[in-house]
């Protein structure tokens, strides 16, 4: 069973993301929707800087036609059925959350505002768990497009991630996970 919120080491254990194409309705409502970007937010942020923000992305109509713009802009030999893939990306799930690295000062180094950036994600994505939805965290090419980042924030920003949140269609897939002797060390 993934994701089993019995308890929180049985969930940390059996956490498992949801492919964003695969996640349907429901999602969350408004209110539960805050919530878990209130418990996202709780995450470690060294000099309380708060260095990202979320854009919650309610008309994927103009945001897929803002990926498709900067897409035809970036790479003019596009075929159609590729912008339109591209385009695609912005209507999958029901919910679909950006989370912007907004860096706010030089005093705590950039490295570590982005780290929490990323912490940020990952606690959405738990935070969705809990609730009993799945989630998905992706970048691919609109989190690198500084036109897409444009229509989401400013030039001192990046797109941490894309944070799709919905009810799997289908049950979750486990993905190969790495051999512990191959990552783990002690010195």
């Amino acid at each position: 069973m993934f994701n089993d919120r019995s308890t929180p080491l049985a969930f940390l254990s059996t956490r498992r993301s949801g492919k964003p194409r695969d996640l349907v309705a429901p999602g969350p409502d408004a209110a539960t929707l805050n919530m878990l970007l209130e418990i996202a937010a709780r995450t470690p942020d060294h000099g309380k800087l708060a260095p990202w923000r979320f854009v919650v992305i309610g008309d994927r109509a103009r945001f897929s036609a803002v990926i498709a713009d900067a897409y035809r802009a970036e790479k003019p030999g596009a075929s159609e059925a590729e912008v339109a893939i591209m385009a695609g990306f912005a209507h999958q799930a029901p919910v679909l959350v950006a989370v912007m690295s907004s860096p706010k000062t030089d005093t705590i180094p950039l490295w570590e505002q982005e780290l929490s950036a990323g912490a940020v994600c990952m606690n959405l994505l738990h935070a969705a768990n809990a609730h009993g939805f799945a989630g998905g965290w992706l970048t691919a090419w609109p989190a690198y497009s500084e036109a897409v980042r444009d229509a989401l924030g400013s030039a001192g920003e990046r797109i941490a991630g894309f944070v799709f949140i919905g009810t799997p269609s289908r049950p979750l897939d486990e993905r190969p996970r790495p051999d512990m002797s191959d990552i783990v060390f002690h010195w």
